[in-house]
């Protein structure tokens, strides 16, 4: 039996007990055992090589319109980070506070196409830190000369879920413990042709970010502790 063939039989078990108890259906909010978790506060404006550029939010595409990302999301960090050797990596933190079916994340592979950008391939892939691991997905998208490889992953609570399936297995988890999950979409880019180079550049920014913050930050972007 292959791993997806089982994820959907678990998937399809969930969801036939999650129905049986759905007069227990969960109404905590995991949000609210985070504190005041303010992504502006959390992700430093300069760490290892890393400096914010300012006044550089335009280029950073948040590809939904700007109703439907303030109904999907609380909290979204936008900005723009060069390097001592001046490469630029952009990044993009979309954090919702309920991770229930009606407001669920929404992807770079569906959101960026409705953008106008073209995906001309994606993986699954997992990048090293030196932390951890972290399942990631990797897009390569272009829009007219514009080239933007990109690397994000999904997180559900405490955990990062990579693919629908996993998502919502997290959410069933978490709503039998009578709570209801936030979950953020980390996301970053950079406008170059050279891809392999690109995902190395972005990689390391990722690794760079992390072990600047302490446990729990950490944990709450990444699921790394």
């Amino acid at each position: 039996m292959t791993s997806t063939l089982k994820n959907i039989i678990l998937l399809a078990l969930m969801v036939g007990a999650a129905w049986v108890a759905h007069a227990s259906r969960p109404t905590e909010l995991m949000a609210k055992t985070r504190g005041d978790a303010k992504l502006e506060a959390i992700v430093p404006a300069a760490f290892g090589p890393w400096r914010q550029l300012q006044q550089s939010a335009g280029q950073v595409v948040n590809p939904q319109q700007t109703e439907l990302l303030d109904s999907l999301y609380s909290q979204i960090l936008t900005r723009t980070y060069i390097n001592t050797n001046g490469s630029a990596v952009m990044l993009s933190i979309a954090y919702g506070e309920n991770q229930s079916d009606g407001l669920a994340l929404h992807i770079p592979d569906v959101c960026y196409p409705a953008q106008g950008f073209k995906v001309t391939g994606s993986s699954n892939s997992v990048l090293s830190t030196g932390m951890g691991e972290i399942p990631v997905r990797r897009l390569q998208t272009e829009l007219g000369q514009r080239k933007e490889p990109l690397t994000y992953w999904t997180t559900i609570g405490n955990k990062v879920a990579q693919g629908g399936t996993a998502r919502k297995l997290e959410q069933l988890r978490y709503g039998f413990r009578g709570q209801i999950p936030d979950g953020l979409i980390f996301r970053v880019s950079s406008i170059n042709g050279n891809t392999p180079l690109a995902y190395e550049l972005q990689a390391q920014f990722i690794s760079d970010l992390l072990g600047a913050m302490q446990p729990p930050q950490r944990q709450f972007l990444s699921g790394l502790n």
